[in-house]
Order: C-alpha cells, then sequence, then structure tokens
C-alpha cells in the first residue's frame, strides 16, 4: 500500500513538472513545438479525464486546465477544437466536473470559511479548479461562442431540472448551473469592478429572475446556504448589469442575510452590499446617499452584530461595508453618531489587545475617519465629543506601544486638530501629546514618519503661537533637519516646512530663516536630485509667495552674494521646466513668479538680469495657459468612491482622513489677471523697458507671445 501511494506521488509531481516544461516550451518556442501541439493537447485532455477531483490533484487539474484555455483561444489553433463533439467533451467532461461542489468543498465552507471566501469570492495565488474552468469557457466563447453557449445552456437546463426534482439532494446541480451562467455569460470582468460587458443581458436576467431570486428570498438561513452564497455572488458580479430600481429591490433581501449564522453566507451578503455602494450608472451612483437613508438602521445593526460576534469578530468584508456606508450616508449618519462611535470604540479596543488581521484593523481606523470626516464638516464643534470618545483608546494604543496603529492615530489626531474651530487652541489633551511627538524614539519606525509630519503640521496649524511659547519650535526643526537629511524622508521634510512658513508667526521664522535656507542649501550641493530641486523650487515659491520676494533675495544675498539669482536660474526654473506643477503647486508657483518678477529691483539690474527676468515671465505664462497644469482647481472626492482602500504594510494612509489641499494664497482668487495687473504697474513705472525683453524672452514660442496678449486683452491692459 505505502509502495502504491509513493507511486502515486511520484507520478503526480513528474506530471506537473510535465506541465512546467510543456508550458515553457509552447510560449518560447512555437514555431518547434507547434507540429507536436495536436498530440500534447491529446495527452493533456486524457489527463484530465483521469483526474480524479481529489484535493491532492488540485495543482495537476488546474494547470491543465489553464493549458487547455491558452490553446482553444487562439485563432491559430481554431481547428483542434471545432468539431461539435469535441466542445461538448470538453464541458461534459472537463469543465462541470471541476464545477461541482465537492466533499471537501463543503468542509472548507463550514470549517474554513475564510480561506473558502479568499479562494472562491476575492482569488488567490492558487487558483480554484472552479476559477480556471469558467477561464476555459470563456477562453472557448472566444472562437466558438454560439456552440459553446448552445451547449451551456443545455447542461444548465439539465443541471436545474435535476434540482427541481430533488431539491435537498440536488442542490450541488443548481449551484453547477449558477458556476456555469458565470463562465458563458461575462465577456469583460475584473473583482474590484465586476462584470462590464455581458453577452445576453435579457437571457441573463431571466435566469437570475427564475432561479437566483427565489434563493435570495428564501429567509431559511439553513437551507442550501452554499447555493445562497453563490446567489449573493452572482448578484456581486453582476451588480453593473442590474438596474437602479433592482438594485434598491435587492437590498433590503441581502442585509437579511448579514443575520445569516453561516460566515460565508453573511460574509458575502456585506462584501456584496459594499460593492452595490459603489456601483456607477453612467456618471451616477445606482445606490447612494437617498437609496442608503431607509436602510440605516437595518445595516448598522446587522454588520455590527457580526464584528461584535464573540468567536468571529473581525470580519473584515463587513468592517468595510461599515466604512462605505458611513461614507455614502455622510451627514445622514448624524443622528447615529454616538451608537457608531461607541461600538467602533469598542471594536478598537477589543483588537488593540492582540492586532491579528491588518485589513480589518485599516477599514476600522478608515470607519473611524470616515465618520469623524462626515460629521465635523457639518459639525465642527463635535470634535470635542469624539475626543472624549476616542482620547482614552488611542493614549492606551499609544501608552502599550501598538506599533500596528500608532500611524493610524496619530492621522486621526491630526484629522481632529484640523476640524477644530479656529482659535480654540488645542484644548486639554492635545498639549500631553506635543512632547512625545518631538522626541527623536517617536520618529524611529518608518511607518510613524508620514503620520507624525502630518500631526505636527497639524499642532502648527491649530496653535502656531503655543508651539514657539512652549519651545518646541526649535524642537520640531530638529526633526526637520533629521527628516531632510534622509532621501526616504524629504517629502515629508518639505511637508513640515510647509506649515512652517505658514503658520509661525514671523518674529519667530525670521531668527530661523539663515539656519533652514542653509540646510537646504547644503543638501542641494550634496545630493541634488530632480525630486528635490521639486521640493526646493515648491518651498522658494511658497515662500516667496507669503514673505515676499525682497526677504528671498535678502536673506540669500546673506550667505552669498547673488545666491538668489544663481538659484533661480540654476534650481527653480531648470525644475519647472523638468516637472511642471498643476493644480494647487501651479498656482503657488505663478504668484511667487509674479513677486519675483515685479517685486524686486535686481531682477532688471543688468543684461543677465533682465533675461532671467524674461524667462521668469516666460515660465509664468507657460503656467497660465496651459490646460495640463489645471492651475488652483483642486481634486475632489466626486467620481472616487469606487476607489479601493488598501493596505500597506510600511504605511497605510487613511484615505478618508487626508488633508484637503488648501490655498495658501485664497486673496488671490485669480492668478492670470494678478500677474499681468502686476507687469502692468511695473511697465508704467518703468516704460519702454519691459516691452524689448518680453519680444526677446518670448519669441522663440508664439504660444506664449499669444498667451501673454490675450490675458493683458481680457484685463484691457497693456504693457508700456
Amino acid at each position: 500500500m505505502l509502495t502504491k501511494k509513493l507511486n502515486l506521488v511520484r507520478l503526480i509531481n513528474f506530471n506537473q513538472q510535465s506541465w512546467r516544461i510543456l508550458t515553457c516550451m509552447q510560449k518560447r518556442m512555437k514555431s518547434l513545438f507547434l507540429p507536436f501541439l495536436p498530440e500534447f493537447t491529446r495527452l493533456v485532455w486524457n489527463l484530465l479525464l483521469r483526474v480524479t477531483s481529489l484535493p491532492k490533484h488540485d495543482n495537476l487539474a488546474t494547470k491543465c486546465i489553464k493549458f487547455l484555455a491558452s490553446i482553444v483561444q487562439k485563432q491559430m489553433h481554431k481547428d483542434l477544437f471545432k468539431e461539435e463533439a469535441t466542445l461538448r467533451q470538453i464541458v461534459g467532461n472537463i469543465v462541470i466536473p471541476n464545477l461541482m461542489v465537492r466533499e471537501v468543498d463543503q468542509e472548507l465552507f463550514e470549517d474554513d470559511p475564510a480561506e473558502f471566501i479568499a479562494i472562491d469570492m476575492e482569488g488567490s495565488e492558487t487558483q480554484s479548479r472552479r476559477k480556471c474552468s469558467q477561464e476555459l469557457l470563456r477562453a472557448m466563447c472566444r472562437q466558438f461562442d454560439t456552440e459553446t453557449t448552445g451547449i451551456c445552456y443545455e447542461h444548465i437546463g439539465q443541471m436545474l431540472g435535476e434540482f427541481q426534482n430533488n431539491p435537498n439532494e440536488k442542490w450541488a446541480a443548481k449551484d453547477a448551473a449558477i458556476n456555469l451562467m458565470f463562465g458563458i455569460a461575462s465577456k469583460a470582468e475584473t473583482t474590484a469592478n465586476g462584470v462590464s460587458h455581458v453577452k445576453d443581458a435579457s437571457r441573463l436576467m431571466e435566469f437570475f429572475t427564475s432561479h437566483v431570486f427565489p434563493e435570495l428570498q428564501d429567509s431559511n438561513h439553513s437551507t442550501r446556504p452554499m447555493v445562497k452564497g453563490t446567489a449573493i455572488k452572482f448578484v456581486c458580479i453582476f451588480r453593473n448589469q442590474f438596474s437602479k430600481e433592482q438594485l434598491n429591490a435587492l437590498v433590503p433581501l441581502l442585509i437579511s442575510h448579514l443575520s445569516s449564522p453561516v460566515i460565508v453566507v453573511h460574509t458575502y451578503a456585506a462584501f456584496t452590499l459594499e460593492k452595490i455602494m459603489t456601483a456607477r450608472d453612467t456618471n451616477n451612483f445606482k445606490f447612494g446617499r437617498n437609496e442608503l437613508r431607509p436602510h440605516l438602521d437595518g445595516i448598522f445593526t446587522a454588520l455590527f452584530a457580526i464584528i461584535e460576534n464573540e468567536i468571529n469578530n473581525e470580519n473584515e468584508y463587513a468592517m468595510k461595508c461599515v466604512m462605505r456606508a458611513l461614507h455614502v450616508a455622510d451627514e445622514d449618519i448624524l443622528p447615529a453618531t454616538q451608537t457608531v462611535i461607541e461600538r467602533l470604540t469598542v471594536a478598537l479596543g477589543r483588537v488593540a489587545k492582540n492586532p491579528r488581521n491588518p485589513r480589518y484593523n485599516h477599514y476600522l481606523f478608515e470607519s473611524i475617519a470616515v465618520l469623524v470626516k462626515s460629521v465635523c464638516q457639518k459639525e465642527p464643534s463635535a470634535t470635542t465629543s469624539f475626543e472624549s470618545f476616542l482620547f482614552p483608546p488611542f493614549q492606551t494604543i499609544l501608552q502599550m506601544d501598538v506599533s500596528e496603529f500608532t500611524p493610524y492615530v496619530f492621522q486621526i489626531f491630526s484629522q481632529l486638530l484640523e476640524f477644530r474651530q479656529p482659535g480654540s487652541g488645542l484644548g486639554e489633551a492635545y498639549p500631553s501629546l506635543l512632547g512625545g511627538c518631538v522626541t527623536p524614539s517617536a520618529w524611529e519606525r518608518k511607518g510613524n514618519i508620514p503620520a507624525l509630519t502630518r500631526l505636527l503640521s497639524a499642532y502648527i496649524q491649530q496653535a502656531a503661537d503655543d508651539v514657539v511659547r512652549e519651545n518646541y519650535f526649535t524642537k520640531i526643526l530638529g526633526v526637520w533637519q533629521k527628516l531632510i537629511s534622509s532621501k526616504a524622508n524629504e517629502q515629508c521634510s518639505f511637508e513640515l516646512l510647509k506649515a512652517v512658513v505658514l503658520f509661525v508667526p514671523q518674529n519667530a521664522l525670521n531668527s530661523a530663516v539663515p539656519q533652514i535656507l542653509n540646510i537646504i542649501l547644503t543638501r542641494l550641493h550634496k545630493a541634488k536630485t530632480d525630486r528635490f530641486s521639486k521640493l526646493v523650487s515648491n518651498f522658494f515659491a511658497l515662500f516667496v509667495g507669503k514673505y515676499g520676494a525682497q526677504l528671498f533675495f535678502d536673506e540669500l544675498n546673506k550667505i552669498q552674494p547673488s545666491l538668489a539669482i544663481m538659484l533661480i536660474t540654476q534650481v527653480w526654473l531648470p525644475s519647472l521646466s523638468k516637472n511642471p506643477p498643476v493644480r494647487m503647486d501651479a498656482k503657488i508657483q505663478v504668484v511667487a513668479l509674479t513677486k519675483v518678477c515685479c517685486e524686486t529691483s535686481a531682477m532688471l539690474g543688468d543684461d543677465n538680469a533682465r533675461a532671467l527676468w524674461g524667462r521668469c515671465v516666460a515660465a509664468s505664462v507657460f503656467l497660465l495657459t496651459s490646460k495640463a497644469a489645471m492651475i488652483g482647481q483642486e481634486v475632489t472626492d466626486e467620481g472616487t468612491e469606487e476607489i479601493e482602500i488598501t493596505y500597506d504594510s510600511t504605511f497605510s494612509a487613511l484615505r478618508f482622513a487626508r488633508k484637503p489641499v488648501e490655498d495658501p494664497f485664497p486673496e488671490i482668487e485669480n492668478p492670470s489677471q494678478s500677474f499681468v495687473q502686476a507687469l502692468h504697474s511695473l511697465s508704467s513705472n518703468q516704460p519702454g523697458v519691459l516691452q524689448s525683453i518680453l519680444q526677446q524672452s518670448l519669441s522663440s514660442d508664439p504660444k506664449l507671445s499669444a498667451g501673454l496678449e490675450h490675458m493683458l486683452r481680457n484685463a484691457n491692459l497693456t504693457i508700456s
């Protein structure tokens, strides 16, 4: 007996190695392999017919099925499969047997639902027989659509007939029939977005109404749970094919299945509800805020019942559905805010003791973040209530040093600080946290750095006077110096510096400017890269926009005569040319370049300076007239709700806690008009000087000349 088992293992391993060689030859030695392809295809075919349904043969079976799929979908091999008898054998003897539910599948469904879901719903590295069989069907349909579809519909009818004659014993036949429909109905599908194109929508909906919908209507959770799971999966996969009215009718049924004691069933229901809330009909969501409103109580009650289950209480799909429902509900959630935040903090307290599921944890913090965002955007005073609920568990996390959670905690602290009403200060709890944020140990973990950068920036924005008065400003500059010394952290260093420039009082900043500039210049000298040059040019623009061009020139020229002009020539303008800024960054650049051109006498001091002045004007005109720059335009959330929220092991940014883009110069509503007005004023003070410089600097690009003329004409101004 032992010898037979060993021989079987050797045979399986040999066949798998043979398949790898076969696949390699078929891909890389096509011309040499082509004469032997019919015989090899026959061998693979016969092997598939002999392979058993035992789990130990799964790997071999899936590889053989995928090989057949790769051959049958190609036009050059069409003659090998064109006979109807051949197509019938593939469907009847290969596809359907590998779609049928096996005893091992039932055991996995009941005993290891997480693994079953990973394989069946979202896919995994090891593809299942079912998924490979459906891929084979799609490949057949590419070459033999009419024939394959007709054969499959025959089998679907037969299997549904078996089920109807004996529903209690033949439920697996119905399950296979639905899975067979998955393989032939969809023409284009992704896991994230579902099926985008189907062959015969009317026949698909007829099948759904007659055979899938009754399973969803059945309120007996113990009846055919695997078929119920497949029926819910049908709704998820074909969600884009349902009308808005159909989805409105299906959602209450899916909510009822959230109460199923079967983990796979209630998980599939949560998964599908979350996907439905991202489904679109042209430019609009099919199931948005208005559609969700009547179901808020029911959906949250059912989802939190899953999350609070004493045994299986870290269901990432249920938590993701909570997150999505909170986002879609928006301010409709206000009446239930206290209840929801209480239940979220209870869940947080439980997982903080032993973080096990990173994705569940991520969606939990996203849920907190979106709740804070939805409520505090409407009622900024609500930050106090959120702080009272969140500070105790957050402080516990920081005290316990739960490394997986600290970046999340820092992001939500930042979010709450930014939502605090202007002039309200830091309150009672935040000052005690600030000291820990500037200690070197807090910055040792890579994952903390982006979140702590955001938090320190929020402290500076909310209470810069307190930061300076309590002597934290010097420590923050120390943190900044450490960040800018590292190429990996240079982006964060300039984000922190942005907050310093915009919000630290000028009398405190003035004494630090020489140190800041010297550190930047040292790094620029030692390790100049395109990215660092772009960051430096953005900083220059922000500084000039905030404090004027003359201070910028004065501070740099104290370090070295004519250093300002040299940096504009060698760093600032070349960076704008290599990496043109867009949106708000483009506006900041135009505001700054306008001041450089029109507020600094040194820019017209000699021929070289005048040439540089012309280049600055040309750069401004380019940004103002370029459609790609989208100058000043904001990035909105509209149209991005369906973007997948993902977890990253190093640092996971909370999408719903991210800081909105702010305009540092809101008083300049029209940068184009401000630019030409400044040029007009300068030319009035120096008549005849600018015209020749402009002709020389813009002559190389007629579009720039035309663009400047257009802006002047619109403003009813001229250059004298």
